[in-house]
């Protein structure tokens, strides 16, 4: 599709993908339209003031489209009611239906909605159950025949009415067909996406914006850069929805998104995202735009120059091969290194792996139980310490018998001498620098020219920000939107996260700093030092108190270690985003709960009020938490 030094550049440097323009109301997205912003309401979407109040707090902080859940035709009708209201307090946002189950649905919303939201692993498919069906080729055509049968209809309404829709494909509602032709698999998301598309394309029909969801962020993020490729090798450029789905709230749920969202920007794909937190809708908006316009900074930026190391395949990436020094590189599990000089505030927290302090241990009775990083000048070969260097002291380096040396090496420093130096000093694990506003691309560019010269030294990505106490979220977002690529691009061996506030203001403590890093690579899948929740947004389907739910499962698991339990508002996207926790809590009626122990439903029914401790006695009997 490009020549090499097309398809090489484009990795490198920040390029917005073209995409072609859908029409959405009056707020077009996609070709060179601003990325668009969204969210989505938890009302019931027939409580017309409920959901108009909450569509003008979400549109107040930014948002440019809304969304509401339409399970039925009641609530599908009275879209027209939210619309008017709307419009009558001088809003004109466009709305989007969001249809599961019941393509009847689906063609009320057309006739009064802006776009509609359908869901390939339901539209025609029967929900999920896990079952593996086994088909003929013939067989399968077959069913293809079926989507087509009531894709077209609904495509002639669209048309008539001047309507978009997304093709929103989520990895937790995938139908049982997909998952037994193609598996639990990136090429099988793509293609029950496409599967859609191709019908679109058929009946030239171009109003579609796509989208591919997952909790888990790997999985996301292969799965649109496949999708893409696989569109542009048939001849399509439609625009892309982003969103790491079940994200979670606080700051687990921020990270997560930038992990996914913001790896998939930085290689410029994406027209309009939404942040999914399990919080009010409207705290989604600032996040996005956060995320939006810390990105498109890179704009403009002079050119990286840069090429793809031999072997390596964007849309299948694996972990640069290095050679392992001491427990950083090889196999192991990503590192971190922090500033930290205070000890733990609380019985919970996680300890770097290393501590870089300078020219000056901290006494020994002050010393942390984590190996310390300490300026060369100033080492003493103390046991659990270790020296580090510029690319100033090449020469320095042969005379320090350590098995462990850091080397701080700007990208733009990677020259003859340094090559030669790291190829004789295998011990060396470089901490690669970068003073570029697109340092994903200059950090990607340092990587790929040391595998390219045919280093295999471990690479630790530093990366240094300035933000006060009171801008803790930006600083969270930022870094996590600046290591998502290089981490999913397996670039990366550890995690080095610095900040310091700008004068006059209270810095971003140590703790923070460090645990912002851990949590990336939990997001990124890479390293769990911690319970990992997977919880929905909630929506108009959600019967219960979704966010409180939340926050008391947390209170009453933190701590656990190697757990993933998931609370998920409903049935749609529930035993499929929460195939592989540990423990679920999901919706199934009015004030009603059901409990899941893996994929297993071990308890359904329960009233809400019993449920949180139902869950507790659960983990209890299980033998994975105390009594």
């Amino acid at each position: 599709m490009f020549d090499d030094k097309i398809r090489d550049f484009n990795y490198f440097n920040y390029r917005r993908r073209i995409s072609s323009v859908v029409q959405v109301g009056k707020t077009p997205l996609g070709g060179s339209y601003p990325i668009r912003l969204q969210s989505m309401t938890t009302t019931p979407t027939t409580d017309t003031e409920a959901s108009v109040e909450q569509c003008q707090r979400i549109i107040g902080a930014g948002g440019e489209y809304v969304r509401l859940t339409t399970q039925g035709k009641r609530e599908a009708e009275n879209l027209r009611n939210i619309r008017k209201a709307l419009h009558d307090r001088g809003r004109s946002v466009p709305l989007v239906a969001d249809v599961h189950f019941n393509p009847d649905v689906a063609d009320v919303a057309a006739q009064i909605v802006e776009k509609v939201r359908i869901n390939p692993g339901n539209y025609v498919d029967a929900a999920r159950t896990f079952k593996h069906l086994e088909y003929t080729d013939e067989e399968y055509q077959a069913e293809l025949k079926k989507i087509e049968e009531r894709l077209v209809p609904f495509l002639r309404i669209c048309r008539e009415n001047h309507t978009a829709i997304r093709i929103g494909v989520n990895h937790g509602s995938l139908s049982d067909r997909i998952m037994s032709r193609y598996g639990d698999t990136p090429e099988g998301i793509v293609e029950s996406c496409l599967e859609f598309l191709r019908i679109c394309k058929r009946e030239g029909f171009r109003e579609v914006v796509l989208s591919i969801k997952a909790s888990n962020t790997a999985i996301m993020v292969r799965s649109v850069r496949l999708l893409v490729d696989r569109m542009a090798k048939e001849g399509m450029h439609f625009p892309l929805h982003l969103g790491v789905t079940e994200a979670g709230n606080g700051e687990d749920g921020r990270i997560k998104s930038a992990v996914g969202i913001g790896a998939l920007l930085s290689d410029g794909i994406g027209d309009t995202i939404r942040v999914s937190l399990s919080e009010a809708p409207e705290k989604e908006i600032p996040v996005a735009r956060k995320l939006r316009d810390y990105i498109t900074l890179r704009v403009g930026e002079r050119p990286i120059g840069g090429r793809l190391a031999n072997g390596f395949d964007f849309l299948n990436p694996e972990r640069r091969k290095t050679t392992p020094v001491m427990n950083i590189g090889g196999s192991q599990l990503p590192v971190v290194i922090s500033e930290r000089t205070q000890a733990p505030t609380s019985k919970h927290e996680t300890l770097p792996d290393y501590i870089y302090c300078g020219d000056r241990l901290p006494k020994k009775s002050k010393r942390l139980n984590c190996a310390y990083i300490v300026d060369a000048a100033a080492w003493k070969q103390e046991p659990g310490t270790y020296p580090c260097f510029t690319f100033h002291m090449l020469s320095q380096l042969s005379a320090y018998d350590a098995p462990l040396k850091f080397l701080f090496l700007p990208c733009s420093a990677l020259g003859i001498e340094v090559t030669e130096c790291l190829r004789k000093h295998p011990e060396v694990v470089v901490i690669g620098q970068s003073t570029l506003i697109n340092r994903v691309g200059e950090l990607r560019a340092l990587v790929h020219r040391m595998t390219n010269k045919g280093l295999t030294n471990p690479v630790v990505l530093f990366s240094s920000y300035s933000h006060g106490q009171g801008e803790t979220e930006d600083f969270q977002v930022e870094s996590a939107a600046d290591t998502g690529a290089l981490l999913f691009d397996g670039l990366c061996d550890g995690l080095y996260l610095c900040n310091e506030a700008p004068k006059g203001e209270r810095p971003i403590t140590a703790e923070t700093v460090e645990r912002t890093a851990f949590t990336i690579l939990q997001s990124a899948g890479l390293r769990k030092t911690r319970t990992e929740y997977v919880s929905c947004p909630g929506c108009g389907r959600t019967l219960y108190n979704l966010e409180e739910t939340v926050e008391r499962i947390k209170q009453a698991t933190r701590g656990m270690n190697h757990l993933k339990i998931a609370v998920m508002g409903c049935i749609v996207n529930g035993p499929g985003e929460m195939a592989d926790a540990d423990y679920g809590y999901v919706g199934a009626a009015r004030g009603k709960i059901s409990l899941y122990r893996g994929k297993e439903c071990v308890e359904k029914n329960i009233p809400e009020a019993e449920a949180v401790e139902k869950l507790l006695q659960l983990l209890r009997s299980d033998g994975v938490m105390k009594s």
